[in-house]
């Protein structure tokens, strides 16, 4: 299996490398970094191979505590509404690891494979580590993609209720029909209201992904991370790679409010919203995503 153990954490990832068409070993390489609790599968088939397409070599990974990549069993995660009133007051919980181990964990990974550089995009909390990334790591990166993410601020509009909750309610077991009954409920609640997704189609991806692997216990350490970094309004004022911010308007998880604060913050960026667009990758949106990708990789 494709699995490397990052030099600078220690942690095994798992990951796919896809080569572009014609295989140039010179290609420019487009990390992509998944959010909360997903596998790298969450990211479309469909995109990676419109950027392999477009001539880039491909990397996406399973981060730490999901997917094939190394779990961190036994770890606590404080609760959750310890979590927050510590850091409404100062004191920070102890955490198991924080989203910055976890964009040390993305760069190790381009260590490992001998990248110097590379375009890394980010979805979620994705778009959380690829921030961090460029504030700690600004010489590793060529540009950098934000996608449905945020600057961390708590002033910002928060989630929707239906929406958090989609995300966060615990499983009722393991139970192969339960567990495609939680990912279909979460799709239902934080998708794309101007793209409506093909329900038999969507059952087969959560499907294949929950045979690939299901571990509940990553997610509650993986929010934990989130929390414990805070707003990172004043750390991205200093960033300076070229920054592309992309959001849907319609998004209930991460409000559009959180894309445009994520633009304003960083000197220079550009941000491109999408009507009916909510908190997903819909394949509809995939060519004008992909595209977007592409263009500012180029400098476009």
């Amino acid at each position: 299996m494709p699995t490397v153990t990052t030099p600078n954490t220690g942690i095994e990832l798992f990951y796919e490398d896809t080569l572009p068409h014609g295989a140039n070993p010179d290609a420019d390489v487009i990390l992509l970094v998944m959010g909360l609790g997903a596998q790298m599968t969450l990211w479309p088939d469909e995109l990676v191979a419109a950027l392999a397409g477009d001539g880039f070599r491909v990397i996406r990974y399973d981060n730490r505590d999901i997917g094939l990549s190394q779990k961190m069993e036994g770890a606590r995660a404080p609760s959750l509404p310890v979590q927050v009133l510590r850091k409404k007051i100062g004191f920070p919980a102890k955490v198991p690891y924080t989203l910055k181990d976890m964009a040390d964990d993305g760069i190790g990974l381009l260590t490992a494979l001998g990248i110097e550089k590379a375009h890394v995009v980010g979805a979620s909390m994705g778009g959380m580590i690829v921030q961090l990334m460029a504030i700690h790591h600004p010489e590793r990166l060529l540009t950098m993609t934000s996608i449905m993410s945020t600057t961390g601020n708590g002033k910002l509009p928060q989630a929707e209720k239906h929406a958090m909750d989609a995300l966060i309610a615990p499983l009722a077991s393991l139970d192969e029909d339960t567990v495609v009954a939680h990912g279909l409920n979460i799709v239902k609640n934080i998708g794309s209201p101007g793209f409506p997704f093909d329900p038999e189609a969507q059952r087969e991806r959560v499907l294949r992904s929950i045979r690939r692997s299901v571990y509940p216990a990553g997610l509650p350490r993986q929010l934990a991370a989130i929390i414990d970094d805070g707003c990172r309004r004043s750390r991205l004022a200093d960033v300076r790679v070229p920054t592309l911010v992309m959001h849907g308007e319609a998004d209930p998880l991460v409000k559009l409010e959180a894309g445009e604060d994520t633009a304003k913050h960083i000197s220079g960026s550009r941000l491109v919203t999408i009507p009916g667009w909510g908190h997903d990758l819909p394949i509809p949106l995939i060519p004008r995503i992909a595209g977007e990708i592409a263009a500012h990789a180029r400098g476009g």
